[in-house]
């Protein structure tokens, strides 16, 4: 195995690691918040803000290194229309994705009070989740394309 088709299998693995542990959390938030139960909303929205910071920052960490050392090793050049349109969409998904880490961690703290004072959720909470909701579209839409361009380089 060269060390460019190593690099390359890490920064494949890191793309589904993005998108899988995003699919996943969005998932779980929305059959939580479905359930209207603040204690299951508070225990997934918990669960969630960790596996955020744990996998998606780690993968989000290594896709600008693992992709800069393909491109050097390859000779790619800043040029290319698709790495050029991937990485404006990389920068539109983490403008998206750094708000709602803050949301999912509002999320949760919201359930949790209301779980504590055996109160239904504030008006907030749901105000914060169709942020949550509303962000993750462009967001993950982004990464879906980036994906796409990675493997069709249409341009």
């Amino acid at each position: 195995m060269t060390l460019y088709f190593l690099i390359k299998y890490l920064h494949v693995l890191g793309a589904i690691v993005i998108l899988g542990t995003g699919t996943g959390i969005a998932f779980f938030m929305l059959m939580a918040h479905r359930s209207g139960e603040p204690a299951f909303i508070a225990r997934t929205a918990g669960v969630v803000v960790i596996a955020d910071m744990l996998f998606t920052l780690s993968a989000v960490l290594l896709q600008p290194v693992s992709g800069g050392l393909l491109m050097w090793l390859s000779s790619t050049s800043l040029e290319e229309h698709w790495l050029i349109t991937s990485l404006v969409l990389y920068a539109i998904a983490g403008l998206f994705w750094v708000p709602v880490i803050f949301m999912q961690i509002e999320l949760r703290d919201l359930a949790r009070k209301a779980e504590a004072e055996s109160m239904p959720l504030p008006a907030r909470y749901f105000t914060v989740f169709r942020r949550w909701f509303l962000c993750g579209i462009p967001g993950f839409g982004s990464v879906m394309a980036i994906l796409w361009l990675m493997i069709a380089k249409p341009f």
